[in-house]
């Protein structure tokens, strides 16, 4: 039988620290508003191990490959104990850990509990961790065609709170939902601003952070399941965020939440030349005329073509410099394509893009697009000529 790293080797599963830095994590939202009955611990285990999933082509036997390595810096464990403690976390998230999700059906709604991760195996004498996800949960990570929230694993990292984790999932999904909806329609202005301000019952959220019988003293709670957590959200996420109460006669009834996306720094891809007089200018300007860019790519055509190819996430929308990047380098060229073989030869374009797209690709989706689309044109010229 062949060893775990020969497996991991065979199947090119095992991913760098770098690599973890730049995954994301999709979910479907019914498994964001499930009850976490487990710690922060094994909550984020579960998400640096669903960041390693290619919903393009899911996992054989639903089993994904880590490094202990990795694993270790990922949670800052650095102490001589560092093994003792992993083997310890591992055992509490496959004995006392699982979902509980709620889901409405016609007559009503069904409970469904699952345990997410029942196999997890290591040796001493190499470095890779087999991780094997309960087939039960893997719809909730593959089958993600509507209902779906995307969200950086980088914003995980820094998050030392169960509830810091649950309400940071909640408000991606909700924000996610605002960034769809602003481009793609279907919703009143009203209903599309909801998203980005969005309102929870206390109830609900007693019941998402599974704290009904916990903090019964208001304090407490706005303490423990509200202050501290968006302290952590603000400092180490892409989100500012604040919320405030609602009252319903003497009590606290519901809490609205306001998110705003912070600035995004540029990569190079995104610099324009030099001599390009926007970049002469002073950082206000520059970060003014991104936002047009980017408002512009937001209306486009073509950022709906995108989305509809699941080539564009409504989490990657709100990053200014990929949208400004978009309008800027790729849209150009796709005029190009629409004046030699029209719209639908875009759509042809994109649904070959698609359908050929590698994992790896996702991490710089403009440049990815942009590399499609210049070796694409000539070809179209040439049959023209």
């Amino acid at each position: 039988m062949s060893s775990i790293t020969e497996k991991a080797k065979n199947q090119k599963q095992v991913l760098t620290l770098n690599e973890l830095s730049k995954r994301k994590v999709v979910e479907h939202n019914s498994l964001i508003t499930s009850i976490a009955k487990m710690d922060k611990t094994p909550l984020k285990m579960f998400e640096l191990a669903v960041s390693c999933i290619n919903t393009e082509e899911p996992p054989k036997d639903n089993t994904v490959y880590l490094s202990k390595r990795d694993l270790f810096a990922f949670f800052k464990v650095s102490d001589n104990d560092k093994h003792s403690r992993f083997k310890e976390a591992v055992e509490k998230m496959q004995k006392t850990a699982y979902f509980q999700i709620k889901e409405v059906k016609e007559k009503g709604y069904e409970m469904t509990s699952i345990v997410p991760i029942p196999t997890v195996k290591w040796n001493s004498y190499n470095d890779e961790v087999l991780i094997r996800f309960n087939q039960d949960i893997m719809p909730y990570l593959i089958d993600l065609k509507n209902n779906f929230t995307q969200h950086a694993l980088s914003d995980m990292a820094e998050l030392n709170s169960k509830y810091s984790i649950i309400l940071y999932r909640w408000l991606s999904m909700n924000y996610n939902q605002y960034g769809h909806y602003s481009v793609k329609g279907g919703r009143r202005a009203d209903q599309v601003e909801s998203y980005r301000n969005p309102s929870i019952t206390v109830k609900e959220l007693r019941l998402m952070t599974d704290t009904v019988n916990e903090y019964k003293i208001m304090n407490d709670f706005t303490r423990w399941i509200l202050e501290k957590p968006l302290e952590e959200i603000n400092a180490h996420t892409s989100f500012n965020v604040t919320y405030e109460k609602v009252k319903k006669g003497r009590s606290i009834d519901s809490i609205v939440f306001h998110i705003t996306k912070k600035p995004v720094a540029r990569n190079d891809f995104y610099k324009l030349e030099e001599q390009d007089p926007i970049y002469l200018q002073d950082k206000a300007n520059k970060e003014q005329a991104e936002e047009l860019l980017a408002g512009k790519a937001l209306k486009s055509k073509y950022t709906k073509l995108l989305l509809d190819n699941m080539l564009l996430s409504p989490y990657e929308m709100t990053d200014t410099s990929l949208m400004a990047g978009l309008q800027a380098h790729v849209y150009p060229l796709y005029d190009e394509l629409k004046a030699l073989r029209g719209l639908n030869g875009v759509k042809d374009h994109l649904s070959y893009v698609r359908a050929k797209q590698e994992a790896y690709s996702k991490r710089n989706i403009a440049k990815y697009l942009k590399k499609a689309i210049e070796q694409y044109l000539p070809t179209v010229k040439r049959q023209d000529l």
